[in-house]
C-alpha cells in the first residue's frame, strides 16, 4: 500500500518480473517454494505492500441491517417528546429539508414519540430500548455513534453510499478495498464472504449483488456469497464420476495454458481467472468444513437463540461469521432485510429486534471468549435513519416513520474501537446533529484506520484519476478509538 498510482500494465510488469526470477531460481520444489512466497508478498500489499500504521483491527464482521432502523425506537432516548405526541414537527426543525415521495405531500407531520421505554445499563449508563435486552448486556463493549450522517434520502443509493462510499453503482464495495489493500489471510477460503438473511416483517428492499462487487477493482477482489439452501456455493462440487487425479492434471493444464495467454496479452483477469480455479479447488473440502455446524456444542445454539439451528436466519449467520472470522476471513458481510417500517413500526420492530439482538450480543460474547474480541471489528448500522414525525396516520399504539439521512445510530465494537461510549447527540426532535457529526466517509476511514489503512493512500488510478472508498472527503474519528 502507497501513494503510488496503479496503471493497469502494473500486475503484467510485476509478473513478468516474477516469470525472470523463476527462470534464475530454476523450476522443481524449490522454485514452487519461492513462487508460494511472492504470491503471498504482493497479495499482501497490492499497490505497494504494508500497513501505514499499526493495525488494532485483523477482520471486520459488518452486521447490515437494510432498511434502515428507527433510532428513536433503539437509541436516541427523546423523553421529553412525550409531551408533543401529535404536535407539528416545527419549520425551524425541518429547516426546508427534502423530503421522500411518501411524505412530501403529506398534509400534517405529527410528532411521534416512541412508545417503548428505555433504561440505563451497564457502567457506562448508556440508555437502551426494551427492545433490546441482550444487546443491552454488552452495552459497555459497544462504541455508539448517534449522529451518523449520509447523503443519500432513498434506499437504493443510501446502502449503495454506505457499502462503496459513492451513491452511484460501479465502485468496489468496501470488503473490495479491505481485501485489494491488505490481502487474505487464509489460503483455503475467499477474503470476501457475504451472508444473506431477511427478516420475517413485510417487503423487504432488495439486495443486489453489485454491493459487494469489486468495481473496477479487479474482480478476485468481489465478496463471495454463501446460500443458506442448496449448495452454499455453486457449481462448487464434482460431478459423481469426477476423478480427483483427473481434475488436478486438467486445473494444471488449464492454469499452463491461462498463463501462457496472459504472457501475451498483459491481462489481469486472466491470473484472476487462475486464482479463481485454485480457490473452487481448495473451497471443495473448506466450504463443507465450515457449514458444517456438528462440532458446535448445545449450548452454542442456545447462546445464538432459537433461530440458530434455521440456516439463512441472522442468528445461523452470526454464527456463520463467527466460524469464518475463526477461518481469518478478512471482511465477512451480513444483510439483514426488512427495517424499513414506513407503517406498523412498533410491530415491525418488535419483530426484528426479536430476530437480531440475541445473536448481536451472542457474537459478541462468542468473540470475547474466543480470544479474538480484541482484533475483530463488529460494525452494525442500516443505510440512514428515520424520522419523528409519522408517516400516515399517528395513533396511540401504531406509527410509521419515513427515511431520515440527516441523523442516525450506528455501532463498532471490538478492533481497537473505543468501548462503553455514546459518541454525538442529536436535537430535542432526535432530527439534527447538535453536536460531533459523523459523516459516512468519516466512519470509513475510521473502519480503515482501525485496520492499518491510511484512507486517502488506499488508492486506485482508474479512467484518468486515482479513486479510493472515501472519495475526496471523510476524516478518521479519534474519539471513537482506543
Amino acid at each position: 500500500m502507497s501513494d503510488s498510482i496503479n496503471h493497469p500494465l502494473d500486475d503484467y510488469f510485476r509478473q513478468q518480473t516474477r516469470r525472470q526470477l523463476m527462470q534464475r531460481a530454476g523450476v522443481g520444489i524449490g522454485g514452487a517454494a519461492l513462487t508460494s512466497l511472492l504470491g503471498k508478498g504482493l497479495a499482501a500489499g497490492n499497490n505497494g505492500g504494508g500497513l501505514h500504521h499499526p493495525a488494532k483491527a485483523k477482520r471486520v464482521i459488518y452486521l447490515f441491517q437494510s432498511g434502515g432502523p428507527s433510532q428513536m425506537d433503539l437509541w436516541d432516548y427523546k423523553p421529553e417528546l412525550q409531551k408533543r405526541r401529535g404536535a407539528e414537527l416545527p419549520d425551524s426543525i425541518r429547516g426546508g429539508q427534502r423530503l421522500t415521495g411518501m411524505t412530501a405531500r403529506q398534509s400534517s407531520l405529527p410528532i411521534a414519540p416512541s412508545i417503548f421505554d428505555f433504561s440505563q445499563h451497564g457502567e457506562s449508563g448508556t440508555w437502551v430500548s426494551e427492545l433490546l435486552p441482550h444487546t443491552a448486556g454488552i452495552v459497555d463493549d459497544l462504541c455508539l455513534v448517534k449522529t451518523v450522517t449520509t447523503n443519500a434520502i432513498n434506499h437504493d443509493p443510501g446502502i449503495t453510499f454506505l457499502q462503496t462510499g459513492h451513491e452511484l453503482p460501479g465502485r468496489p464495495s468496501m470488503g473490495s478495498w479491505m481485501h485489494y489493500g491488505l490481502g487474505s489471510m487464509n489460503e483455503d477460503l475467499p477474503a470476501f464472504v457475504v451472508l444473506l438473511s431477511s427478516g420475517n416483517y413485510g417487503a423487504a428492499q432488495p439486495v443486489y449483488s453489485r454491493l459487494w462487487g469489486s468495481g473496477f477493482l479487479p474482480s478476485s477482489h468481489q465478496g463471495v456469497q454463501l446460500r443458506a439452501a442448496g449448495d452454499p456455493v455453486l457449481y462448487l462440487q464434482d460431478p459423481a464420476f469426477g476423478d480427483p487425479a483427473r481434475k488436478r492434471r486438467m486445473l494444471d493444464a488449464v492454469s499452463a495454458l491461462n498463463e501462457s495467454q496472459f504472457q501475451k496479452t498483459g491481462d489481469r483477469e486472466i491470473q484472476t481467472r487462475i486464482k479463481q480455479y485454485e480457490m473452487a479447488y481448495r473451497m471443495q473440502t473448506s466450504v463443507p468444513d465450515l457449514t458444517d455446524l456438528g462440532d458446535e456444542p448445545e449450548s452454542t445454539f442456545e447462546r445464538y437463540g432459537p433461530d440458530a439451528r434455521k440456516p439463512g436466519s441472522f442468528a445461523a449467520n452470526c454464527l456463520l461469521a463467527r466460524r469464518l472470522a475463526e477461518r481469518d476471513v478478512r471482511f465477512i458481510q451480513l444483510y439483514h432485510t426488512g427495517w424499513d417500517h414506513h407503517g406498523g413500526l412498533p410491530n415491525g420492530i418488535r419483530t426484528l429486534t426479536g430476530e437480531t439482538d440475541q445473536p448481536c450480543a451472542a457474537l459478541i460474547q462468542d468473540l470475547k471468549d474466543r480470544g479474538m474480541f480484541e482484533d475483530t471489528l463488529v460494525i452494525w448500522g442500516g443505510e440512514f435513519g428515520r424520522t419523528i414525525y409519522s408517516q400516515g396516520t399517528l395513533t396511540e399504539t401504531n406509527y410509521g416513520r419515513d427515511h431520515h439521512p440527516r441523523s442516525f445510530t450506528m455501532w463498532m465494537a471490538g478492533g481497537g474501537s473505543k468501548p462503553g461510549i455514546s459518541y454525538g447527540e442529536t436535537d430535542e426532535f432526535s432530527y439534527n446533529v447538535a453536536t460531533n457529526p459523523v459523516h459516512v466517509h468519516d466512519m470509513q476511514a475510521t473502519i480503515l484506520h482501525l485496520l492499518g489503512i491510511d484512507h486517502e493512500r488506499l488508492t486506485y488510478r482508474f479512467q484518468g484519476r486515482r479513486y479510493r472508498l472515501t472519495d475526496i472527503h471523510g476524516h478518521v474519528v479519534k474519539d471513537l478509538i482506543a
